[in-house]
């Protein structure tokens, strides 16, 4: 006597299942199917054409971000240079190329900085001009009354800064530097957003 297996039954349209074992399709093994030749023809053009970009966006990127360090490494980092004799003797009026040497005076420990002033008590200096100023060394109401408006210009347009109009700060940061905030109150009742009305 041999067994058999039990059958599906039937349908009404037909007898296509009829005779077909039950646990035929989960013990039959199926041929494996792969992509025709012609999807692994578009996947590799795909590859050829995306892989270049992905390389070219990515060096562009990491170029950014190098020329963004060197830009603030050349703003807050400034060292004097030295003036070299021409080849007649005497000095030549503009800086060489060369670094100073360092000397013992340059050599000694940095004196302290002062502590940093509130430059935002400055009117038209918010927390982001306030920040960027910081970033390139500006900390004081001293080193702010001593700085010209055009390098005030210079380094908010170099952090992406262009409404504001630095020309009455370095009034207003001699009279903060001073404590005369009597005359600093004055000045800035007459001023708006930090331009004379």
């Amino acid at each position: 006597m041999s067994r058999r297996q039990p059958t599906l039954p039937s349908t009404k349209r037909g007898t296509a299942r009829m005779n077909r074992p039950l646990l035929g399709p989960l013990c039959a093994r199926e041929p494996k199917r792969s992509l025709p030749w012609w999807a692994w023809v578009i996947i590799a053009e795909l590859a050829l054409v995306l892989l270049p970009l992905l390389w070219w966006w990515l060096r562009r990127r990491r170029g950014e971000q190098r020329m963004r360090h060197r830009e603030e490494q050349r703003i807050t980092v400034s060292r004097p240079l030295e003036t070299t004799p021409t080849r007649l003797g005497g000095k030549r009026s503009g800086p060489s190329r060369r670094r100073a040497d360092p000397t013992p005076a340059a050599l000694s420990p940095p004196l302290e900085e002062p502590a940093p002033d509130d430059l935002k008590r400055i009117e038209g200096i918010g927390p982001k001009i306030s920040s960027v100023f910081q970033k390139a060394g500006i900390t004081t109401f001293a080193q702010l009354a001593t700085s010209e408006a055009s390098r005030l210009e210079h380094i908010l347009r170099e952090a992406g800064i262009g409404l504001a109009d630095p020309t009455t700060w370095p009034e207003q940061a001699s009279l903060a530097a001073a404590g005369n905030w009597d005359a600093l109150e004055k000045l800035q009742g007459e001023l708006k957003g930090g331009r004379r009305v």
